[in-house]
């Protein structure tokens, strides 16, 4: 059973659990919330075609065992820079202090590939510990090879070695992610 949580603006108002959290973050428009709603299976991230929609800490209880996160996006959303450094400035809070997260999964769109902001949130986890997982989303569109960085655990030293490919219109790749955050 899956539950809505809450929408959270600051880190200090997360709820105190003991679950295991798993945070999902991209930039705006990667396909995050819809990425979500496929390893939930069920509609529970708000989608928007309008990048920048999800701007607060959202946490999803997964059967009273793991919470996941919607974390907001970053790139292009049409924010003032006031708002986006409140928004790094919580993110990094988030990523330093929160005991709970297990895992966080930087979402590349494999049409687009690797970007500066994506480069400077791996270097910022990298210069923390703090552990990630990359997982490429709209696997089934077509990709611009030319575009493409490959990303290496050597160079990456907090990046967890095997990188996810993924669809959530198609539905691959899910079960790779559910598996490691351990649902059915």
């Amino acid at each position: 059973m899956i539950k809505f949580v809450g929408s959270f603006e600051t880190v200090e108002s997360l709820p105190k659990t003991q679950f295991p959290e798993y945070a999902f973050i991209g930039r705006s428009n990667v396909g995050k919330s819809s990425l979500i709603n496929a390893v939930l299976g069920e509609n529970v991230a708000r989608t928007s075609n309008t990048p920048g929609r999800t701007q607060s800490l959202n946490l999803f209880n997964v059967n009273d065992k793991i919470m996941i996160v919607d974390l907001p996006g970053y790139g292009y959303a049409k924010i003032s820079k006031e708002q986006a450094v409140r928004w790094l400035q919580r993110l990094e809070e988030y990523l330093i202090n929160r005991r709970q997260l297990t895992r966080l999964f930087i979402l590349i769109d494999s049409r687009i590939g690797v970007r500066d902001s994506d480069l400077d949130l791996m270097d910022f986890c990298d210069a923390n510990g703090i552990s990630y997982q990359i997982v490429y989303t709209k696997k089934d569109k077509k990709i611009r090879e030319e575009k493409q960085i490959k990303l290496s655990h050597e160079n990456h030293p907090a990046m967890i070695a095997e990188i996810l490919e993924t669809s959530a219109e198609k539905k691959t790749g899910l079960l790779s992610i559910r598996n490691l955050i351990g649902i059915k």
